[in-house]
Formats: structure tokens, sequence, C-alpha cells
């Protein structure tokens, strides 16, 4: 029987743990760096210009919606395939991007693109956050607890929902005017530039929140990846831990995709990366390594798709085809040698 006081080290010697500190501060210090370019590369306007400050505040906000969304898909994304027992999923199987899209062609369906573009941006934010966290808890809560309920039953239904909103916002997107088309695909992409401090400032404390549960539930999470019944012989309750961890997962997974927009394998190449990079199954280690990690992919990508290419429109389609060819790649791997 474990003990509660019981201490397991992380890591197997001290030099995977000296050289874990040793990338992981690499990594962040890369990722400040590509920031900083970020706020001060290319400059359009002098430092004494009145123009400066709205200038640096705009970027300064990109560069914040950027740590907040590599927070939220990292951590969610390690969390929810140690759930699954399964490295090839992302939690945007529940269907969130699709919520996403749906929600934004009603919008414009039913109300014309005016209702979108005059819509204060802290309502929307608010009013997707609602609707995201609300079904996502309302469904596979249901389907998670439920006397058939089970993971593979609930990804499942999270394919079918999402299947099912695209075909629905497809059909609509088809009947609306050249124009509105227009403004609402440029809303659909994913885009740093979505998000503005008022909506950075009512995510704070959800972030907070879910990242503080899914730390404090580290532990659980490292005996719950050893298998459930595993898990379960050491005295973990499982249902329970599926329960809070999920709701931590569905908070951020809905910050993510209301302030930026929908990315469907960011997370599942950050996570694939990190176990790459971290000789250790501690999620605590695991969650430090795939944030700086995101920071870094995402800051990076930013700063040389807008500042050396000059295409900051095509960052979101960029990220979404390297993380793709990572999902085949490790699909065939897996064909042939099985996950580790």
């Amino acid at each position: 029987m474990m003990q509660p006081g019981a201490y397991f080290p992380a890591f197997n010697h001290s030099r995977d743990r000296q050289r874990f500190w040793l990338v992981w501060g690499g990594i962040l210090i890369l990722g400040i760096l590509f920031s900083v370019g970020l706020l001060c590369f290319r400059q359009p306007v002098p430092m004494d210009s009145p123009s400066f400050y709205p200038v640096i505040k705009r970027r300064a906000m990109a560069v914040l919606t950027i740590i907040v969304v590599a927070f939220c898909q990292s951590i969610s994304t390690i969390a929810f395939q140690t759930l699954s027992h399964n490295r090839m999923v992302t939690p945007s199987l529940l269907g969130f991007p699709s919520l996403y899209i749906a929600i934004h062609t009603v919008l414009v369906f039913f109300g014309g693109v005016q209702s979108l573009i005059q819509m204060s941006s802290t309502v929307l934010f608010i009013m997707q956050l609602v609707i995201m966290v609300m079904v996502s808890l309302l469904l596979y809560q249901t389907l998670l607890t439920g006397k058939y309920g089970s993971m593979d039953v609930m990804l499942l239904v999270g394919v079918m929902l999402g299947m099912g909103l695209n075909s629905l916002a497809t059909f609509m997107r088809r009947v609306l005017s050249p124009s509105e088309f227009d403004i609402l695909q440029a809303r659909l992409f994913a885009s740093v530039n979505h998000a503005d401090g008022e909506q950075l400032l009512l995510a704070l404390p959800f972030l907070v929140l879910a990242t503080w549960g899914l730390f404090k539930l580290s532990s659980q999470l490292n005996a719950l990846s050893l298998g459930e019944d595993t898990a379960k012989n050491l005295g973990i309750n499982t249902g329970q831990i599926n329960r809070r961890t999920l709701i931590y997962i569905t908070i951020l997974m809905a910050i993510s995709t209301a302030l930026m927009g929908p990315l469907s394998f960011f997370g599942f190449l950050v996570a694939n990366l990190c176990y790459q990079w971290v000789p250790s199954y501690d999620h605590r280690y695991l969650f430090m390594m795939s944030i700086v990690l995101a920071f870094a992919f995402l800051s990076g990508a930013y700063f040389i798709l807008t500042h050396l290419f000059h295409a900051q429109g095509v960052v979101s389609i960029v990220i979404e085809l390297v993380g793709g060819i990572g999902f085949l790649m490790t699909f065939f791997r897996s064909k042939k040698g099985g996950l580790a």
C-alpha cells in the first residue's frame, strides 16, 4: 500500500533533472526573445510619437494572448491524453472548434454581419465561454458518469457533435452573401488579434483556477497514467479524478478557443514534443515543459511569419499544417512500433 508521505523521485538520475531544467530554461529564454521581438521589432512609429503607445499596447495584448493560449492548449492536452490513455487524441475532439464556428455562424445567419461587428467583444467572449463550458459539462459529464458512460463513448459523441455542428455551419455559410461570408471567415481563422484587454482580464481568474487545479491533481494523474485498474489499487478515486480533470480541461479549452479561435493540432504537437524531451512521467514536469514549448512555438511562429515573411494571416494555417503532419507521423510510427 502506498504511504501518504512516500516520496518517489520524478527522474531516475540527477543528470536527467539537470538536463530538464537546462532545456526548460533554454526554451523559456527563446520564447521571451521571440516575445520581445514581437513587441519591439520593426516599430512603425518612433517612441516619441503619440501613436507609439497604442501600437505597443496592441502588440502587448497579442503577446499576453499567446501566453494564455500556451497555458490552455498545452496542459489541457496532456491531461486529456492521460484521461483517455491515448496520445493520439486531443481535447478538440470534444467539439470546441466546431462549437466556436457554429456560434459565430448562427450570429451572422440570424442577426446579419452587423450583429457580429457591433456586439461588444466582452459580451461575445462571455457568451462563447458560457456556451462552451455549459454544453461540455452537461453533455460530457453525463456521458462519463452515466450507467453506460465511458471515455470511448464520450470521444465518439464529441466527434459526432463536431461533425454535426460543422455541417450545420457549412449549410448556413452557403446562403450568406459574399461580403458576409468574407467577414465571418476572417473571424473563424485562429488569430491572437481577436482578443483584447477586457477579455484577458476576464479569462485570467479561470485560467489560474484551472491551471492550479491540474497541477494539484498531478500526483493522481501520475497514478492514472499507469492504467485505471492500477490507479484504483493505489487508492485513487478514478471517477472523481476524471470528472474534476474534465472540468478543468473544459475551462481551459473554452478560454483558448474563445480568445484565439479554433486550433485542432497545436496542443497535440506540443504534447508529443514534450513527451520526447521530458525523461519523466511526472505531470508537474510535463506541464511545465509543455507550457514553455507552446509559448516558444507560438511566439516564434508569429514573429517569424509576421516580421520576416510578412504573412501574419497564415500563422494558424502553418501551425495546423505542422501539427497535422506531426499527427500523421505519430500515427504511422504507432502502427509500426506502438505508442509509448
